[in-house]
C-alpha cells in the first residue's frame, strides 16, 4: 500500500529535526523535487543553484568533485539556501568504520556537518558508521539517510541487503530519517516512518551511456510510493534551460503526489 498521508501531517510523526523541517518545507513550497547538483566548478555550481532553487526542496552536492572549493562556496550556498528555502544534502555515502567516518563528518577541509543538513551512508560497515555519524551530526540537527538499494544497473544493494538496511535505521530512528531507494520500503501500518528519496528520475531518457537507468516522476512518486525525485542532467544538461526544466520536474513530481493523495 503507498503512504497517502500529507508530507506535513508526517513531520510529527520523527522527532529529527532535519526530518521535520523537510516535510514542513515540502509541505509549505509544494515541491518534492531534489537537485543533484554534480558540476565541477565553483561558478556553475553557484550559478545552477540559484536558477533552480526556487523550485527545489533539497540541493543535493558532491562537494568533494568541485576543483576550485572554498569556503567562500560554502557561505555563497548558505545565502542562496535562505533565499530559495531548500535544505541541503552532501551525497558523501560515508562507508568506513565509526572513528573514521566521524572525523570525515567534521573535519577536514570540507567539515560537511557544519552546512550540510542531510547526508548519508553506506549500512555495509555495521551499526558503528551511523553511531560515529550521529556523535557528531544529532546535536546538530542533522539527518542521515542510508542507501538501501541504487538506480544504476547490477547493483548488489538489494533483497537481504535492504532489509538489513531497514532494521538498521530501525535501531537509529533519532537520526536516521530515510533512505536512497526506488520505492517505498515499509507498509503504511508500519510504526515508524522514513523518507524515502530515489535517484534515476527523467522525463526524457531511459539510460545513460554508464548504466543509470531513469524512471519517471509518476513511476517513482505515484506508482512506487517515494517521496523525493533527485534530478540531475534532466534539469542543467548541455543547452538546457534551468529554470524551465527546474519547474517542469517539479510539477511533474508534485502533480504524481497529489494524484497519489486522491487515489
Amino acid at each position: 500500500m503507498i503512504l497517502k498521508k500529507k508530507y506535513g501531517e508526517r513531520a510529527e510523526n520523527f522527532s529529527n529535526k532535519a526530518a521535520r523541517e523537510l516535510l514542513s518545507l515540502i509541505d509549505r513550497k509544494k515541491t518534492n523535487l531534489s537537485l543533484a547538483l554534480d558540476v565541477t566548478t565553483k561558478r556553475e555550481f553557484l550559478e545552477i543553484a540559484d536558477k533552480a532553487g526556487p523550485y527545489i526542496c533539497l540541493l543535493k552536492t558532491h562537494i568533494d568533485i568541485l576543483v576550485d572549493f572554498d569556503q567562500d562556496l560554502i557561505e555563497q550556498l548558505k545565502e542562496l539556501k535562505t533565499k530559495h528555502d531548500f535544505m541541503i544534502f552532501e551525497d558523501r555515502k560515508f562507508a568506513d568504520i565509526g572513528n573514521t567516518v566521524k572525523h570525515q563528518y567534521s573535519k577536514g577541509i570540507y567539515k560537511i556537518s557544519e552546512w550540510a543538513d542531510i547526508t548519508n551512508a553506506h549500512p555495509l560497515p555495521g551499526d558503528g558508521i551511523v553511531s560515529g555519524l550521529k556523535e557528531v551530526g544529532l546535536s546538530l540537527g542533522r539527518g542521515l539517510l542510508l542507501l538501501a538499494e541504487m538506480s544504476s544497473k547490477g547493483s548488489l544493494a538489494t533483497g537481504t541487503y535492504t532489509e538489513a538496511a531497514i532494521e538498521m535505521a530501525r535501531r537509529h530512528k533519532d537520526f536516521v530519517i530515510g533512505f536512497i531507494a526506488g520505492r517505498k520500503l515499509i507498509s503504511d501500518d508500519d510504526k515508524d516512518d522514513f523518507i524515502v528519496m530515489s535517484p534515476g528520475v527523467g522525463l526524457d531518457v531511459s539510460m545513460d551511456g554508464l548504466g543509470q537507468q531513469y524512471r519517471t516522476p509518476r513511476n517513482v512518486i505515484l506508482e512506487s510510493g517515494s517521496d523525493i525525485i533527485i534530478v540531475g542532467r534532466g534539469i542543467y544538461g548541455s543547452g538546457k534551460d534551468i529554470a524551465v526544466e527546474a519547474q517542469r520536474y517539479r510539477d511533474a513530481g508534485w502533480e504524481a503526489y497529489s494524484q497519489r493523495l486522491m487515489n
